[in-house]
């Protein structure tokens, strides 16, 4: 499946592909983060927010036959640090917050108008501006008045 374009995902000069709005935890970031990112889901323009990376620590059991294993079964995940809509300055506490907001499918992205110039029937006679013709007719020498 090809990965979604974000803003805020960028790269840095040693490698890593990071996002620009995770402030709290490791900024790095893998397809599967960015795919279940709360602001993607959201993909709202009206949305501000940051986000938090939460990195579960893996989990070293050791049974009394000796054997032992690491549970580290759960994938890195980006929650919102803070939110907020924009619209209506209210806070937004999950993406389905944002989902359910009946403005979001509402706001049309502004389009630019422009004015329609039409002719406007004037008399000639009345507006002419005579302009002096100058006194030289070659660009480079000095206009002097005699």
């Amino acid at each position: 499946m090809p990965q979604r374009p974000c803003q805020h995902r960028s790269v840095s000069e040693d490698g890593r592909v990071t996002c620009d709005k995770i402030i709290v935890g490791d900024d790095e970031v893998s397809p599967q983060v960015c795919d279940e990112c709360p602001a993607s889901i959201c993909d709202c323009h009206s949305l501000r927010f940051s986000l938090e990376m939460i990195t579960l620590t893996p989990i070293t059991v050791r049974w009394a036959s000796g054997r032992m294993e690491v549970w580290d079964d759960q994938p890195p995940r980006v929650s919102f640090l803070r939110a907020a809509c924009a619209l209506k300055a209210t806070p937004v506490l999950s993406p389905a917050d944002c989902l359910d907001c009946a403005l979001r499918h509402s706001v049309v992205p502004e389009t630019t108008e422009q004015a329609i110039v039409s002719p406007v029937p004037v008399a000639l006679g009345d507006n002419v501006i005579p302009f002096v013709r100058p006194l030289h007719q070659e660009p480079s020498l000095p206009c002097t008045s005699p």
